[in-house]
C-alpha cells in the first residue's frame, strides 16, 4: 500500500500488528536485522511498558497511542524507515495510526498477523522466555481479526512460516529495494569499512 504523495526520497513506514503471541515482535526484529542500519524498530510494549510505564487501558485516557505515533513521525521526519509493531488495538490506536498514515508522504505498508487464540497460546508457551501470563489472561487481550481496514492491508495467516512471514513483509513493503537515508549508513566510516569488507569477501575466489 502506498500513499498518494509518494516521492523517491521519502522513507518507508511499515506497521506490523497482531495479537499477543502471533509472532509480530520476532518477525519485526528479523525484518529490521535483514535491512540493517537506517531502519528504526519501534516496539509498542517497550514504549508503553518500559518508557512510559503505562497500563494499556481505555479507562485512563492513555498517553501511549499519541506518544508512539509521535515517535514514529519523528523518526520518519529524520529519514529513518520505520518498523512499528505491537498489538495496537484499534479501540485505542486506530485514530492515531490512520492519522500517521495519512500524514506520511512516502510508502506505507500495513500487516496483520491473523493467528487463532489457541495458536497464540501454543506459540507463547514455546518461547525461550515466556511472559508470565496464563492463557486466561491472554484471552482477555485477544481480539479476533482486529484490522485497521486500510486499503492494501496485508493479512498473514497462521499457516505462514516465520521465513515466509518475514519475506512477505520485506518484499510487500519494498524494504528490499529502498536504501538507508540516515547519516550513519550513508556517511559513517565504520559502515563504509564494513561494506568494503563484505564486498572483498564476496569477490574472493
Amino acid at each position: 500500500m502506498t500513499t498518494p504523495n509518494l516521492t523517491k526520497s521519502s522513507p518507508t513506514l511499515v506497521i506490523i500488528r497482531g495479537n499477543s503471541g502471533s509472532g509480530k515482535t520476532t518477525a519485526a526484529r528479523e525484518v529490521r536485522r535483514r535491512f540493517g542500519r537506517g531502519a528504526a524498530l519501534l516496539e509498542q510494549d517497550y514504549l508503553r511498558r518500559i518508557v512510559l510505564r503505562e497500563h494499556d487501558s481505555a479507562r485512563i485516557d492513555p498517553v501511549a497511542p499519541t506518544f508512539i505515533a509521535a515517535t514514529a513521525r519523528t523518526a520518519l521526519d529524520l529519514g529513518y524507515h520505520v518498523i512499528l509493531e505491537g498489538i495496537l488495538h484499534t479501540e485505542r490506536y486506530a485514530a492515531v495510526l490512520h492519522q500517521l498514515i495519512d500524514d506520511h508522504p512516502g510508502p506505507v505498508a500495513v500487516f496483520y498477523l491473523d493467528v487463532s487464540f489457541d495458536e497464540t497460546v501454543r506459540r507463547h508457551l514455546g518461547r525461550d522466555e515466556p511472559i508470565p501470563v496464563t492463557p486466561d489472561e491472554m484471552r482477555t487481550w485477544y481480539t479476533h481479526r482486529d484490522l485497521l481496514d486500510i486499503p492494501g492491508e496485508t493479512v498473514i495467516g497462521e499457516t505462514s512460516t516465520f521465513e515466509q512471514t518475514v519475506t512477505t513483509i520485506l518484499h510487500a513493503s519494498g524494504l528490499t529495494t529502498v536504501v538507508p537515508q540516515t547519516p550513519c549508513p550513508r556517511r559513517c566510516p565504520h559502515c563504509a569499512r564494513k561494506a568494503d569488507q563484505t564486498t572483498t569477501a564476496t569477490d574472493a575466489p
